[in-house]
């Protein structure tokens, strides 16, 4: 038997229907499905509205910079879970979800690709942790051969670091889209500009800032939304639920003078002015084609500015994209079933033979 580990619509008689409560389509197994229902003709409308909903990123970072804890955070705001899990879990905590192999539960670090799917904002997710160290590099490079766009974590207090930069390359070969979220700025940070700075020179890459952060380490706020010209205030003490937070429109609300020191509330002004005025605007078009990269702030183990990442990738990051095969190129939009093979793993589950991890298209 042969288990596809990725989402799938089926249309009979006209209506669609999720295949099982997993999501998993078992082929060639006691008939459970048979060929002919897999290449069932779905009506051209419904294929391009599900091909158009679908999202597939990878998450990349240099070891310890939070992308395992941002990725529970995602699993936890999408809806996927209900209590976000902690990478080093003590006592009764919960472990985070995306490490399942013992030896990540033990060490704390991810060592193999894990794929997670969920709906959030009328778009269906299909999210890729992968390993940050370097000895399970391979097992990331393969995986990013398969998304249509990554979030790329950086450490507010060291910036771009190794991992990152070789990751950052091989997106590049590869024409994949970054998003870059700069996280812990609930820590002792750099400063929000030095770090855009950094990436832009180092990384080639127009940036332009998506949300701004209000303070850091102890005096951390949140992120103003520059996007949605918005602030959401969140509580740190409920960091492994998903909370709506306080939210005020525009920086000139008088709600942030209620609910943030007034020097905080000024500089936050006196920022998003300067932002507006100096940083180039946000261009779908140029951060699809690998040019330009939005830059989100905040902190996902206290929850700040997860949301916001969240919309950004409902939004701006691509559908899937046509994938070249032997003799010829796959759209996304033809009528079969057809998938990314990027990685078969085998004796996860004892009573299976097999699990082919792909990325749906469908």
């Amino acid at each position: 038997a042969l288990t596809l580990a990725f989402p799938a619509t089926m249309v009979k008689h006209g209506a669609p229907a999720k295949l099982t409560p997993l999501r998993r389509a078992r082929i060639g197994y006691s008939g459970s499905l048979s060929s002919s229902l897999l290449e069932y003709p779905m009506p051209d409308n419904i294929l391009e509205t599900e091909v158009a909903k679908r999202r597939t990123f990878a998450i990349i970072a240099h070891p310890d910079a939070g992308k395992t804890t941002l990725t529970e955070k995602l699993l936890l705001f999408g809806g996927a879970i209900q209590m976000a899990g902690a990478v080093k879990a003590r006592g009764e905590q919960r472990r985070a979800r995306s490490d399942w192999m013992k030896v990540e539960r033990e060490r704390g670090i991810s060592v193999t690709a894990s794929v997670m799917n969920f709906d959030y904002a009328d778009r269906t997710f299909n999210l890729v942790d992968t390993p940050g160290h370097e000895d399970f590099s391979e097992d990331t490079y393969r995986t990013l051969t398969a998304v249509d766009s990554a979030v790329m974590v950086i450490d507010a207090a060291k910036g771009i670091e190794a991992q990152t930069r070789k990751l950052f390359e091989v997106c590049r070969l590869r024409d994949v889209p970054i998003i870059t979220f700069v996280n812990k700025m609930d820590r002792e940070a750099r400063d929000p500009f030095e770090l855009m700075d950094e990436v832009e020179r180092d990384l080639q890459l127009e940036v332009t800032p998506a949300s701004w952060p209000i303070g850091s380490g102890s005096d951390f706020r949140g992120c103003y939304d520059l996007i949605r010209d918005r602030l959401i205030l969140m509580d740190r003490k409920a960091g492994d639920v998903a909370t709506d937070g306080i939210e005020c429109h525009g920086v000139d609300d008088p709600r942030i003078d209620e609910l943030i020191p007034a020097d905080q509330a000024a500089k936050l002004r006196e920022d998003v002015a300067m932002v507006r005025e100096l940083c180039p605007p946000f261009n779908l078009e140029t951060y699809r084609e690998g040019h330009q990269t939005p830059v989100f702030f905040g902190s996902a183990i206290n929850n700040f500015g997860v949301r916001e990442l969240l919309l950004g990738l409902a939004e701006y990051a691509p559908p899937p994209r046509p994938q070249k095969a032997d003799g010829r190129e796959v759209e996304p939009e033809e009528g079969k079933v057809t998938g990314f093979v990027f990685k078969v793993q085998a004796n996860m589950d004892p009573n299976q033979i097999g699990r082919a991890s792909c990325r749906e298209r469908v």
